[in-house]
């Protein structure tokens, strides 16, 4: 298994898990009653969990896995841009960030590794 795969496998998981609790979690929906965004706080949660299995199901469909990759970037910058606006710390900013590259990195090597 190549790191790209491996990358996509650790990210999927990691979305299911996220996008699962949300649904579990009284702390997770806190978390967006805190950001002032609770409204949204479940089509977030649907959106990672759909970017999860669309990283998966792109490692068969490229396109999904372009589209999934580059939505989950796109959702972990609006994260950032919350936390950097409620000021939260760089500590509890990190995972989103993280999270962002990660996915920016999914996102632009597919691009070239399915191109050969």
């Amino acid at each position: 298994m190549n790191l790209l795969k491996i990358l996509i496998f650790i990210s999927s998981l990691s979305f299911l898990i996220y996008g699962i609790a949300y649904f579990r979690s009284d702390e997770m929906k806190n978390e967006f009653k805190r950001f002032g965004l609770e409204k949204v706080g479940p089509l977030t949660a649907v959106l990672e969990i759909l970017g999860a299995v669309g990283l998966l199901i792109g490692l068969k469909y490229h396109s999904i896995l372009l589209v999934s990759a580059g939505g989950l970037a796109i959702l972990m910058l609006l994260g950032v841009i919350v936390r950097l606006k409620i000021r939260d710390s760089l500590l509890v900013t990190l995972p989103a960030v993280f999270f962002m590259i990660l996915n920016s990195y999914i996102f632009y090597a597919s691009l070239h590794y399915y191109d050969n």
